[in-house]
């Protein structure tokens, strides 16, 4: 199963000083039951980029609560076991744990596919949504639109021997 793990810049560096995504428990986001019901759709790529943004969103979550993170959103495409990676029923019908899976442990980083991460030119717009998510999650619509505003940046792909390269 592909999951998309998100991450910060540092987060990305920790893991890549460790070898591995953790420790567990971990976050992801993945094409689940709910994702499918929810997205409506069977093409899988379309269900796999839905997860992709769904953890793209949860990167600008942890760069909100940590003033000295980076302002661009990073995601970790990782495969793993099917059973690896579990929804947690009692979140099934919460609208914000859409593709929301848990991984139990930690993760070597050669399990990973790829790292998707926002160019330099998405910081400004990255800053602004973190520091409008608060305002946005109390129903402002200038918030969420400056939130969405983060999400008119297409995540970049970088193969994972990229990493050095990409946390420079």
């Amino acid at each position: 199963m592909r999951v998309y793990v998100p991450l910060t810049l540092s987060g990305l560096a920790q893991a890549h000083k460790a070898g591995e995504l953790g420790p567990g428990p971990l976050t992801a986001y993945a094409v689940t039951p709910a994702l499918r019901e929810w997205y409506v759709s069977d093409d899988i790529e379309e269900l796999e980029y839905a997860a992709l943004s769904r953890a793209a969103a949860a990167s600008l979550r942890l760069i909100a609560g940590d003033p000295s993170a980076a302002r661009r959103r990073v995601v970790v495409a990782l495969d793993v076991a099917d059973k690896e990676a579990t929804v947690d029923p009692d979140r099934g019908l919460d609208a914000s744990s859409l593709g929301e899976v848990r991984i139990a442990g930690p993760v070597p980083l050669t399990k990973a596919a790829a790292v998707h991460a926002d160019a330099d030119d998405a910081e400004a717009d990255v800053a602004a949504a973190a520091a409008a998510l608060g305002a946005a999650d109390q129903g402002d619509d200038d918030a969420q639109f400056t939130v969405d505003g983060a999400e008119d940046h297409e995540l970049l792909w970088f193969g994972v021997q990229e990493i050095p390269e990409l946390l420079a």
